[in-house]
């Protein structure tokens, strides 16, 4: 079984707590969590008092503000979203969990191993993960990601689990809207078509012949059919956290040549840390905290990883460009390392050294594109039935082996459907 885990507004929660409201005060006033500075111009999670209002997340900020004069828009806090999301998996993890999460505020794991541990039974375990979280997140369960999902959305705070048999999970997810479907990137556009053509609920939706579909809405309609059967992919938990980040205060009203030493001192700085182990750096990711309150998050990923401080703080510095607001402090974190900084040239060019170097390029390009798009962004078209007259059947999406041979942990979502 695996268990879904959904804390409510957590990102707007974070970032009012982190700034300087208060939840009780949150909750009572018609807030919305601001757009990113330089992103689409959209509200992000609101208070019940705003939805009182009919404004939802996603929505464009005019239109939010002229449904409701009086929101008060909290400006983003990513940092902090971010420092206290992983001491929630961090948490989990302890109680001997191997947590999947996407975005802030949902994750999943899988239950049946730790059934042992917690007396035995899947309520031992669901009893363990609210202890561990507190009494204000929502909990469900069910055969997989989806079901649980959709159990936990329609528990309430503080209120029991819902658990989905495996035998049940069909007639469960049967009376649910298609809109359901847009918990999964991939999906977002799929049930606006949907309701378009008269298929309200799962329940319709999984009674239409999979060929039909297939030809129709093609890969995302097959992962649609497959989430309203109650099937989805196997959960890829999160690898181990390696935490190397620096902070600088940064003088009032710093700009231009100062905040370029700055960051060029944060390099060494992170470059000098003995967790690096000699290991070069293929995406740094460079923070700020506004003098006005509020947190500011941008990524860099290197075409090839590298441990040079000036390769590196070229890659950073068309970020600082990008900050909206004056900084009173600047980070800068790691995101993903490369291989160990022992790079030499080939003495000797042969036929087949050259065949080597043609894969290591390869593979160092497949981990650059995965970095950047995520672990289904690399992906190869493999025939399985060409002589078949659906084209969705002849031929299927599958991991794109890296030079090491290991491949992706998940391509989220059914094989034709993957992201790429």
């Amino acid at each position: 079984m695996v268990v879904c885990v959904l804390i409510p507004r957590f990102s707007l929660l974070a970032a009012v707590e982190g700034g300087r409201g208060s939840a009780a005060a949150l909750l009572a006033a018609p807030v919305a969590l601001g757009p990113q500075s330089g992103g689409v111009q959209a509200v992000g999670e609101v208070t019940p008092a705003a939805e009182a209002f009919g404004v939802t997340a996603g929505m464009r900020v005019g239109e939010a503000l002229a449904r409701c004069p009086e929101l008060q828009l909290v400006p983003p806090d990513p940092d902090t979203v971010r420092a206290r999301w992983s001491g929630v998996l961090d948490r989990l993890e302890r109680i001997g969990a191997a947590p999947e999460s996407d975005r802030a505020g949902e994750v999943h794991f899988e239950a049946d191993g730790l059934h042992g541990i917690h007396g035995g039974h899947l309520e031992g375990v669901l009893t363990a993960a609210r202890r561990a979280l507190g009494r204000r997140v929502r909990l469900g369960a069910g055969p997989s990601r989806f079901a649980a999902y959709a159990a936990a959305l329609r528990t309430r705070p503080r209120g029991g689990p819902q658990i989905v048999p495996a035998g049940a999970v069909r007639a469960f997810l049967a009376p649910l809207e298609v809109g359901a479907l847009r918990v999964r990137p991939e999906l977002a556009e799929l049930p606006e078509l949907l309701e378009r053509l008269g298929v309200r609920t799962l329940g319709e939706l999984a009674a239409l012949p999979a060929a039909a579909v297939a030809e129709r809405f093609g890969p995302p309609g097959m992962l649609a059919l497959d989430l309203a059967h109650g099937r989805d992919t196997p959960l890829a938990p999160r690898r181990p956290p390696e935490p190397v980040a620096e902070r600088l205060d940064l003088p009032e009203a710093a700009s231009g040549r100062q905040l370029e030493r700055a960051l060029e001192l944060l390099v060494a700085r992170v470059l000098a840390r003995s967790e690096r182990r000699g290991r070069t750096l293929r995406a740094l990711a460079l923070s700020a905290r506004f003098v006005e309150g509020g947190t500011w998050r941008a990524q860099a990923t290197l075409r090839q990883a590298s441990a040079d401080p000036e390769r590196l703080a070229l890659a950073l510095a068309p970020r600082l460009a990008e900050l909206p607001a004056p900084a009173e402090s600047l980070g800068v974190e790691v995101e993903a390392f490369g291989p160990p900084a022992h790079d030499q040239e080939r003495l000797v060019h042969d036929e087949g050294s050259a065949a080597a170097e043609r894969r290591t390029r390869l593979g160092e390009a497949v981990r650059h594109v995965r970095t950047v798009a995520g672990e289904g962004a690399a992906l190869r078209a493999l025939e399985v039935d060409p002589d078949s007259r659906v084209p969705e059947r002849r031929t299927v999406l599958a991991p794109f082996p890296a030079e090491d041979g290991s491949s992706s942990k998940r391509a989220r979502g059914h094989p034709p459907g993957a992201r790429g």
